[in-house]
């Protein structure tokens, strides 16, 4: 398998924004002389993707991408394993094809993402991994005929529904049962996933009399154990408490006569929306470690679903002040951006740093306290409130940046608004991968 290389810290003039997001000042040959400086995607300058592909616009760094990926398979290197990108992250076909290029795996929830990893390498199923509450016979007998490597089940009814669908294919489904630790992850109550009371997973206590069910089921194979306990989680020592269950659960199987060669133990490493993280790699490192630590000697294949922490800091979403307007001394700015652009702020409340696409040399320019705020028709659209910038003008750039993950996943067309383009850079190239929609695309289909 071809190895992305190993990752490598930013060596171009300017200050490291974050990975492939570089403000840059001015370069022979590139830039006019002045008391300004420019946000870079890798080589090439926001304002110039701006000009040529107009705003809202997704900007995605190949280069960070791939380093991170690279941090991924460097910390894990020592131990049997597959890197199962988390396609929800960020579906798009050709961040897909990138990274199956590098010989990455896909962690799929719906007959939608499978559909897609396929079309970006069809040779890719034998690294993909199915997850997900409410697999439908359909998603359950493509998976089948395409020949995915793991499914992941979370009930005993999916369970049954599966062996239905194998003895109809008459093909072999490879299963781990997702077990449900009860371990509390400090990060948003929507996207934590690892206490009883929510809905993924089977009880872990409950797991062994499922798994000897399993076992007698024909075309069913028990083959490993899965486990995923949220997202956006910054600590390790969740991570760390969930697989020691899990290799406790392991030996409990071994002993009852199943043969578990895999642990798939998630995604759900977060990265730090309001500070880059120092060092990815280290991170990263901490991480392997708590997850490896305690399957050590028990000579499984480990499965990872990174999603965010590999595509998230790689994007930015790049939007124009339309208006400045105050509303008795509340400032605002208002963007071309909207709520269906990047919803993450209007449905978690996360934070998403901003910064303008150029900025003045001068550190004592003057700052201001705004709302950044989008066009719909709904107070919660809004992506800043009350956050202190440097002033900018009418049709001035932003940046918002860490929006590589979740951001055009969860875009839609609310107010009948078209769904910005995704560019995709790497070095001074820049390929557009999915084309801004126009309007009548969005209600043809009614006529």
């Amino acid at each position: 398998m071809t190895r992305p290389s190993a990752p490598t810290k930013n060596k171009g003039p300017g200050m490291e924004q974050r990975p492939g997001f570089v403000l840059r000042e001015r370069r022979r040959g590139l830039f006019r002389c002045g008391a300004t400086s420019a946000l870079h995607c890798e080589d090439i300058p926001l304002a110039k993707l701006a000009e040529r592909y107009g705003t809202p616009l997704y900007v995605y760094s190949a280069t960070a991408i791939l380093e991170r990926l690279a941090a991924f398979e460097h910390a894990f290197d020592r131990v049997p394993h597959t890197i199962c990108y988390s396609v929800k992250a960020n579906s798009n076909i050709n961040i897909l094809r990138l990274l199956a290029r590098e010989g990455c795996g896909f962690d799929v929830v719906s007959g939608g993402e499978l559909e897609r990893v396929l079309v970006a390498d069809r040779h890719a199923a034998g690294k993909i991994v199915f997850s997900g509450v409410g697999k439908s016979r359909e998603e359950m007998t493509a998976a089948l005929k395409a020949g995915i490597l793991l499914f992941n089940v979370e009930s005993e009814s999916e369970l049954w529904a599966l062996a239905e669908c194998a003895i109809r294919s008459r093909r072999e489904a490879r299963i781990a049962l997702r077990v449900n630790p009860d371990v509390a992850a400090e990060t948003h109550p929507y996207i934590s996933t690892g206490l009883r009371k929510h809905k993924f997973g089977v009880p872990i206590r409950s797991a062994r009399e499922l798994y000897a069910k399993a076992s007698a089921a024909r075309y069913l194979k028990v083959s490993g154990v899965s486990v995923h306990i949220g997202s956006q989680i910054t600590e390790v020592a969740p991570f760390a408490e969930a697989v020691d269950r899990v290799a406790a659960l392991v030996r409990e199987l071994r002993a009852d006569g199943h043969r578990i060669d895999y642990v798939d133990t998630g995604g759900g490493l977060g990265i730090d929306y309001q500070e880059p993280a120092p060092d990815f790699s280290d991170c990263v490192a901490r991480y392997a470690r708590a997850v490896t630590n305690p399957l050590r000697g028990l000579k499984v294949h480990l499965l990872l679903e990174p999603g965010r922490a590999i595509v998230g800091p790689a994007g930015a979403l790049l939007t124009s002040v339309i208006y400045r307007k105050e509303n008795g001394g509340k400032h605002f700015l208002v963007v071309d951006a909207a709520m269906n652009d990047l919803i993450r702020p209007a449905l978690y409340g996360a934070y998403h740093e901003i910064v303008p696409v150029v900025r003045a040399k001068n550190s004592t320019a003057k700052k201001e306290t705004v709302d950044v705020v989008g066009p719909v028709c709904e107070s919660g659209d809004f992506f800043a409130r009350d956050r202190e910038l440097p002033r900018v003008e009418e049709g001035d750039l932003l940046a918002i940046l860490d929006t590589g993950a979740y951001g055009m996943a969860l875009a839609s067309n609310y107010n009948t608004r078209p769904r910005p383009a995704e560019i995709l850079v790497r070095g001074k190239s820049a390929k557009v991968i999915r084309r801004r929609e126009k309007a009548r695309e969005l209600y043809s289909p009614e006529l």
